[in-house]
């Protein structure tokens, strides 16, 4: 047989050839005078060195029967030759198939598969080498595996090659599990059975039932279960254990009994994953005593629960509110020295949630407390925080602070967090200043989380502080730091410490973008500094930075309530100019300028411009149309809080 220089390039050949003669000699069985005779017609007896040369040859070289002349003795020659010449096919076949079996590559597989048909005079491929190469080709992962599989059931029938009852098996595998081979290739294979005359073993219907599966065919594959048990055949553990778990998935609570009594009538035992799928079928089903007694049952057996085995009778017992059979059954699994993970610790506090019996989640940390790490109160904080039980997760927070000897950055974190949130800011710049004991530095996002809570209730004072504090211990601050400030310092019209941090944020690494400057104009122009804010707005534009609609609006605003009308419209025309489109605030800012000047006549054609620009009136809109309408505009008036655009505040990372 000839093999292309292509094909042997990366050596897989080779070493596949040798290890293919190793194996047929280790098959062939010599007699006692050194003749091998195992596969071999009467009347042909060839010693063990002689097949060994004839078998590298076979895969080695041009099938030439004179080129084998140096491989034995003279006075064997002959008899090797008329051997081949007879039987050619039955042995480079079973050679073949060897071959295969030994190459690493599924697709060197179906080359050398292809040269022994198209390189061998008078060469045809059996059965035998066509399962080979089929079982190689079913467990490669490669995209068109399924196309080729297909390719060779049609070369099969071309070639009038007859399948065995393991070729269909083999088809049926490759069915399902993301192969892309679906049920109307299962019919084709399962076709083949009549076609050529083969009867159904346990195995293939074993490999039918778990195909059907794969498909998520559950009622096709409980079918075929019900032909194989009417034959006398039943599955194992691991065939029983996946139909189970498909009925339970399915809800077919009556077909999986059925199923799990004739496991344990056909004296297959079930193992702890049969029993975990019994149970979780229960727990959802509501009947949680049963899900117990398959517990109990399982323990009885023998059989050791895991994690999951565990966690799923934790979650059928949460699930029907019985926490003291829970507790009791989580006490036992630490008993057991079965580690609970975050999943079962969040099935546990969920249940003691929805149930009220918060107050026992000090118990279940007792039982478990050899196994509960920083992790898991870290775990348990952030959920109670989640949950809104700020005041326990802080508990359970201080307690994790007084027992570990380093802390736990995320916990801190969502603490900090729920602190800032509840208005707790004492209690929050307390923490953030004392991490570092615990072995956490203090990032900028808790900074800027206190800064902004800070801020909000304009505590000044502690702003100062906690700047220095940061300034001095760090970490430095970042872009968010500063534009959280300037808008605190801004909103309580500290404008010397706003307008400071501007400078050194401008002087340092750290450069004011849009927010920067929209937080310092705003700043500026809520507190009546308008040239200066003006002045600010220029000098954005000369370092390359684009005004947005919040700068604009913010002038517009501020500029408007001064009464400076014009100065306003020039801004607004500037923007249109610049293709910086206004929004709805942008409009009701203008629009409540105009009526506060008594010109109904130029909001209502600023008005009838906002409709043109397909933007949608608020309320904000319609309550200054009415008053408009109603004629009720004076030039001085007592006004609620302007609440069209506030203050502007940097997002947190």
């Amino acid at each position: 047989m000839s093999v292309s220089a292509d094909a042997t390039s990366s050596g897989f050949v080779s070493k596949a050839v040798d290890l293919a003669a190793r194996e047929f000699l280790e098959i062939a069985t010599p007699g006692k005078d050194g003749c091998i005779r195992r596969y071999w017609p009467s009347g042909f007896d060839i010693r063990r060195e002689d097949i060994a040369s004839v078998a590298q040859k076979l895969i080695s070289s041009p099938l030439t029967m004179a080129s084998w002349g140096d491989a034995t003795t003279p006075s064997r020659a002959s008899s090797i030759v008329a051997y081949i010449q007879e039987l050619t096919t039955t042995l480079l076949s079973f050679v073949a198939s060897l071959v295969l079996k030994n190459l690493q590559s599924p697709l060197q597989s179906l080359r050398f598969f292809r040269l022994c048909s198209h390189s061998l005079p008078n060469f045809r491929h059996d059965s035998f080498s066509y399962n080979r190469i089929l079982s190689i080709l079913s467990k490669s992962s490669a995209p068109n595996s399924v196309a080729l599989v297909s390719s060779l059931v049609d070369e099969m029938d071309e070639f009038n090659v007859k399948g065995s009852i393991s070729t269909v098996n083999i088809l049926i595998g490759v069915v399902g599990s993301g192969s892309g081979c679906g049920a109307e290739e299962l019919e084709r294979w399962l076709g083949l059975v009549d076609k050529w005359g083969l009867r159904f073993t346990a195995y293939t219907y074993k490999c039918l039932v778990q195909a059907w599966l794969r498909l998520s065919e559950t009622d096709r594959a409980f079918g075929v279960y019900c032909q194989m048990k009417s034959r006398g055949y039943g599955l194992d553990v691991f065939g029983f254990n996946m139909l189970l778990d498909s009925l339970a998935k399915g809800e077919k609570v009556e077909q999986a009994y059925k199923v799990f009594g004739d496991m344990k009538r056909k004296h297959c035992e079930p193992d702890e994953y049969t029993y975990t799928i019994m149970i979780r079928m229960c727990g959802k089903s509501g009947k949680a005593d049963e899900a117990l007694k398959f517990f109990q049952e399982m323990l009885s057996k023998g059989c050791a629960p895991n994690l999951i085995a565990y966690n799923t009778m934790i979650q059928a017992l949460a699930r029907n509110g019985m926490v003291d059979k829970l507790i009791f059954v989580f006490s036992k699994m630490v008993e057991n020295d079965c580690r609970p993970n975050e999943f079962t610790f969040s099935v546990i506090l969920n249940a003691l949630v929805a149930e009220g019996k918060l107050s026992r989640l000090d118990e279940v940390l007792q039982i478990s407390k050899r196994f509960v790490n920083k992790s898991i109160y870290a775990y348990l904080v952030n959920t109670l925080n989640r949950l809104g039980h700020a005041s326990e997760a802080h508990r359970l927070f201080c307690s994790m602070w007084n027992f570990h000897d380093r802390g736990d950055r995320d916990a801190c974190l969502s603490v900090l967090e729920r602190l800032c949130s509840a208005g707790k800011t004492v209690e929050a710049i307390d923490l953030l200043t004392k991490i570092n004991e615990k072995g956490i530095s203090a990032d900028t996002i808790m900074y800027n989380l206190v800064f902004s809570a800070l801020g909000k209730s304009k505590q000044i004072s502690h702003i100062h502080d906690l700047y220095l504090h940061m300034k001095r211990d760090g970490p430095s601050p970042d872009m968010f730091t500063y534009n959280i400030l300037i808008s605190c310092f801004g909103r309580a019209g500290q404008v010397e410490d706003a307008v400071r941090l501007f400078e050194e944020m401008d002087d340092g690494d750290c450069k004011p973008d849009v927010i920067t400057y929209n937080s310092l104009i705003n700043c500026l122009g809520k507190n009546g500094d308008l040239d200066e804010a003006h002045m600010r707005f220029m000098e954005m534009k000369e370092k390359g930075l684009n005004p947005d609609v919040i700068t604009y609006s913010t002038l517009i605003e501020c500029f408007g309530k001064t009464s400076r009308v014009e100065m306003a419209f020039s801004l607004f025309n500037q923007m249109l100019a610049e293709g910086c489109f206004p929004n709805t605030v942008t409009y009701n800012i203008l629009l409540d300028c105009l009526e506060k000047c008594g010109k109904t006549a130029e909001a209502l054609e600023l008005y009838a411009k906002m409709k043109q620009q397909g933007l949608t009136p608020d309320s904000i809109t319609y309550a200054v149309l009415e008053r408009l309408q109603s004629g009720s505009h004076k030039a001085v008036r007592i006004r609620r809080q302007n609440p069209i655009t506030g203050w502007v505040v940097s997002p947190l990372r």
